[in-house]
């Protein structure tokens, strides 16, 4: 009896908690305006040939780390035998540095097949020892000895990769830390100039909290751009954070910036490539 009697007062005590427990009721995400028009062919040109990253390895260092890998994608001259996370640009004085791009995060290859927006699964962020502070240093010292020309077009480029890499890590691979790497560069970057700070101008959160990289083709549903409905307004802006890597100034952002409605519009072409493989219609239809 006794016992019966505390479960009741247990009962009672929870259900008169359900009164006083605020619920979450789903909260319609308002579409936000777009700078539209843009040209998707001259934005899938951008994406993989163009500038928006400045700085990166020194070319012919790169080309020698690499060997001959198996190329995916054909682009142009410059671009020839570099694979397609990669892109060829000019440094400020003159020399030519390999640079990361986009399809960095935004492109896999399945079944030896290159799927350009769809998120990389297999980059692996728990590996320490590529953009280890120790590793990148040596790079430096071999560079400033041999190359001093080389080395300044890449300088900047190592002192920001020294900055992010120890705050990169994850515990597993196949997660992305793209939303840690923004923190970061945001803490290091002027708000007015985006000049690069030694220090961290803001506190950096502790924890990393990974993410699963969304498909491109998705984002012409999305009124706002990311899984918790953050990236409302022009989509642009989000689409070229990966400037801040590198970037020396407002004019040079402004000119990134001039050809984001280009790629806007290339990213919402894109359409879910169909599954290459035959469908077992019966699994299918059990599991609809």
């Amino acid at each position: 009896m006794k016992k019966h009697f505390i479960l009741f007062i247990l009962f009672i005590t929870c259900l008169s908690f359900t009164f006083f427990i605020k619920r979450d009721e789903p909260v319609f995400v308002p579409p936000s305006p777009q700078r539209t028009g843009g040209d998707s062919a001259k934005g899938y040109y951008y994406l993989l040939n163009g500038d928006y990253i400045k700085g990166g390895i020194p070319e012919m260092a790169f080309r020698k780390a690499i060997g001959k890998p198996v190329i995916y994608l054909k682009r142009d001259s410059a671009n020839e035998g570099i694979p397609h996370d990669y892109t060829a640009v000019k440094a400020f004085n003159g020399e030519i540095v390999i640079a990361p791009n986009c399809l960095q995060c935004h492109s896999q290859v399945f079944e030896d097949k290159l799927y350009i927006g769809l998120g990389n699964t297999f980059v692996d962020f728990s590996d320490r020892e590529t953009m280890s502070v120790k590793n990148l240093e040596k790079g430096e010292k071999l560079l400033k000895t041999l190359t001093p020309k080389k080395w300044k077009a890449t300088e900047h480029f190592f002192e920001v990769a020294k900055t992010i890499g120890p705050y990169l890590y994850t515990e597993t691979r196949g997660v992305n830390t793209a939303d840690r790497l923004a923190a970061v560069l945001a803490a290091h970057r002027d708000p007015v100039t985006f000049k690069w700070n030694p220090e961290a101008q803001i506190k950096i959160p502790e924890q990393v909290i990974p993410s699963d990289v969304p498909a491109w083709w998705l984002l012409k549903k999305k009124n706002g751009m990311f899984y918790t409905a953050f990236g409302r307004g022009d989509f642009g802006r989000f689409l070229m954070a990966s400037n801040l890597l590198t970037v020396n100034d407002t004019s040079e952002s402004a000119e990134v910036d001039s050809h984001m409605p280009d790629v806007l519009a290339y990213i919402n072409s894109l359409e879910a490539p169909k599954y290459p493989k035959a469908i077992d219609e019966a699994l299918a239809e059990k599991g609809r």
